[in-house]
């Protein structure tokens, strides 16, 4: 049986659509999904809550649905760092405009916004906010 938590504003996890993931994975081929469980993992290699993703390296083409808390700016911040440490991290977030790590992260990379509001996977109602994507690629020097 389905968490019902998940997929409300008690909780911060919101499972990836699949067919949204799929498109993307057509455009940049995943290879690590920072923020999976065993059950929702979309790549084969992933980290879990027990893996704690922020005090890992993330390398290659990485997935990353975080968790919509107080701590997504952690994550953006981590998703910012690897990137220029040569990862591209590919995220969907809510579109959050107004806070602190969209001005100090979220601005710094490829910012895609979905039409309409998402419906997550298992979810029987679409999300009460807008979400987008949000592509972190290394820059290059000039």
């Amino acid at each position: 049986m389905v968490n019902a938590g998940l997929f409300s504003s008690a909780s911060g996890e919101w499972e990836t659509p699949q067919d949204l993931f799929d498109e993307l994975d057509t455009e940049f081929v995943f290879t690590l999904d920072v923020c999976a469980t065993h059950q929702n993992a979309k790549c084969q290699q992933y980290f879990t809550r027990n893996d704690n993703a922020l005090l890992q390296d993330w390398q290659g083409i990485c997935w990353m649905n975080p968790p919509y808390g107080r701590q997504i700016g952690k994550w953006l911040q981590k998703a910012y760092e690897s990137a220029q440490a040569g990862a591209t991290v590919v995220c969907l977030i809510p579109s959050r405009t107004d806070t602190r790590w969209w001005h100090d992260y979220v601005m710094q990379g490829e910012i895609r916004f979905i039409k309409g509001r998402l419906r997550f996977s298992g979810a029987q109602n679409s999300a009460p906010f807008p979400s987008a994507i949000v592509v972190f690629r290394q820059k290059e020097l000039l």
